[in-house]
């Protein structure tokens, strides 16, 4: 669906019925948390790739926040980094550990995630 702004009057404007629109303007919710730690290869070419790719995310160090480090274990992670999209509720979720650039461009970049 179309974002209200580019209808004009209950009908497409000409520029909206001959262009495509960035993925994240039809989805806001979806957000990508990366977990990471110090001195962690894959943590960074995971934010590396993100950052080349566009994609907008937080980042949370899971040797400064217990409850983070917490809830990751609770998935079952032992590692680092775990990324987890979030589309708004913790029912409809994707996550996984380590870089996996496979997974990165279904969800992150077919999401147009916004943190």
């Amino acid at each position: 669906m179309l974002p209200p702004h580019l209808l004009n009057h209950g009908r497409l404007s000409a520029m909206a019925a001959h262009k495509t629109y960035p993925h994240h303007l039809e989805r806001t919710l979806t957000t990508i948390t990366v977990y990471t730690k110090p001195d962690c290869p894959q943590c960074t070419m995971t934010k590396s790739w993100l950052d080349k790719n566009n994609v907008t995310y937080k980042t949370v160090d899971l040797s400064e926040d217990p409850q983070a480090l917490a809830a990751v274990k609770g998935l079952g992670y032992m590692g680092a980094p775990v990324v987890i999209v979030s589309r708004g509720d913790t029912r409809d979720e994707s996550h996984w550990y380590g870089f996996r650039v496979d997974l990165l461009k279904e969800f992150c970049v077919s999401e147009g995630a916004a943190a």
